[in-house]
């Protein structure tokens, strides 16, 4: 529908950010680009890198606030403590993988290290999770390499598009 926006949800996952150590620009950035578009802000969250709290504030934003899309920002690499992938793939109803492959796609024309992103997209019921790099230039890129078809995945999958009878 013209002019609705989409119920969206930003969450960092970093241990140095949770703990004070680090500020947190990739969230923040992420915040400016979405509200430019058809994306309302209703919640960001900082989080430490711990896989049980990352699943709890996934269901949470799906089941109770109920967003339309989650983006997370961080815990996709190879580091011992990323886990975002994995806490993910636990809450999921059905896996996305065509965005998370057009984003690594994308990042590929930049960098040859776009192939060690472990970053996933999947559906929890009418809500859209999305893993997104945790540098503010990783992210920015990701992002607008998918942006653009975003709001029609989002509107078949919230019943918005006539395409899909609810």
């Amino acid at each position: 529908m013209a002019g609705e926006r989409w119920k969206t949800a930003v969450v960092t996952l970093s241990d140095k950010g949770y703990a004070g150590e680090r500020e947190d620009k990739s969230g923040p950035m992420i915040c400016g680009i979405l509200s430019e578009s058809e994306y309302n802000i209703v919640k960001t969250v900082l989080l430490p890198d711990d896989q049980k709290e990352i699943e709890k504030c996934l269901c949470k934003l799906c089941d109770n606030e109920k967003v339309d899309l989650i983006l997370t920002t961080g815990g996709t690499g190879f580091a011992p403590r990323d886990c975002t992938p994995e806490a993910t793939m636990a809450v999921a109803d059905r896996n996305v993988p065509g965005i998370a492959e057009a984003m690594r796609l994308a990042s590929l024309e930049i960098t040859p290290r776009a192939m060690l992103s472990r970053a996933v997209s999947v559906i929890r019921g009418t809500t859209l999770i999305i893993n997104l790099p945790g540098s503010p230039k990783a992210a920015k890129e990701n992002l607008e390499a998918i942006l653009p078809s975003l709001n029609h995945g989002l509107a078949i999958l919230t019943g918005r598009d006539g395409e899909c009878a609810r």
